[in-house]
């Protein structure tokens, strides 16, 4: 099954708990897969179901959430979400171009933040400043939020940067860390556990609680990563931290 066809058909709707049902496309990454599940995604929060309290998307799929006190809610609502998503892909999603935002990424690749990136080196055989250079050179996607809060999965890596995850992970990965593993990179929001190759980091503020949205990242946008020095980096997380 492929979402490159016009209508494409969902492999199956499984419940997730009492309170929402799961959309599933793909059991693999398939980045054309992932654009038309944030395209549905889109089409689904147009609709303003007022039975529907979220819309997640995932890698291959779309989570939607039930509120089970609200008046509306049908009686089958499992079978009320398949109804919906059909009627969406029916009617036609919203070009690519038009879900998500646009974001820059300032990324610095000072020795200090890149911890593998000599390992990630030889495991391309390319040179750091090429792993660096080609990391920067693409334009990702956020294919889901997911792990911990405010933590965007970016698609879009070099084929030549998918090395795999690290054999022993890191009890804590530094805030603002860029990683990458396989075929996509990440960003830490915070300090975690992680087993990503760590290139880089950002100074920005990826989580706050505190900010409406609490989240730099949300599913669908287009990120674009701009290296920085490190005199860049400590001016920009200064700023960051000021009040």
């Amino acid at each position: 099954m492929a979402l490159r066809r016009a209508r494409p058909r969902p492999l199956g709707i499984l419940p997730l708990g009492d309170c929402a049902a799961y959309v599933e496309f793909s059991e693999t990454l398939d980045l054309e897969v992932n654009s038309a599940v944030q395209r549905l995604a889109a089409a689904v929060r147009a609709r303003a179901v007022p039975w529907l309290r979220d819309i997640v998307p995932a890698l291959g799929g779309l989570a939607l959430h039930f509120d089970p006190e609200h008046p509306d809610l049908p009686a089958a609502p499992l079978q009320a979400s398949t109804a919906l998503v059909d009627e969406c892909l029916r009617e036609g999603l919203p070009a690519a171009e038009a879900v998500g935002r646009e974001i820059e990424l300032p990324v610095c690749y000072d020795p200090e933040f890149a911890l593998d990136l000599d390992e990630v080196a030889a495991r391309a055989k390319l040179a750091p400043e090429e792993v660096v250079r080609r990391h920067a050179a693409r334009e990702y996607r956020v294919l889901m939020m997911g792990f911990a809060p405010g933590l965007p999965y970016l698609g879009g890596l070099d084929p030549k940067l998918a090395v795999p995850r690290r054999a022993t992970p890191r009890a804590e990965v530094p805030a603002g860390s860029i990683a990458i593993a396989n075929q996509q990179s990440v960003a830490y929001p915070y300090g975690i556990p992680g087993g990503w190759n760590v290139i880089g980091r950002t100074p920005l503020v990826l989580f706050d609680a505190q900010r409406d949205p609490p989240s730099l990242f949300a599913p669908g946008d287009r990120v674009r990563v701009v290296p920085i020095a490190r005199a860049e980096f400590e001016r920009r997380r200064q700023a960051a931290r000021a009040p």
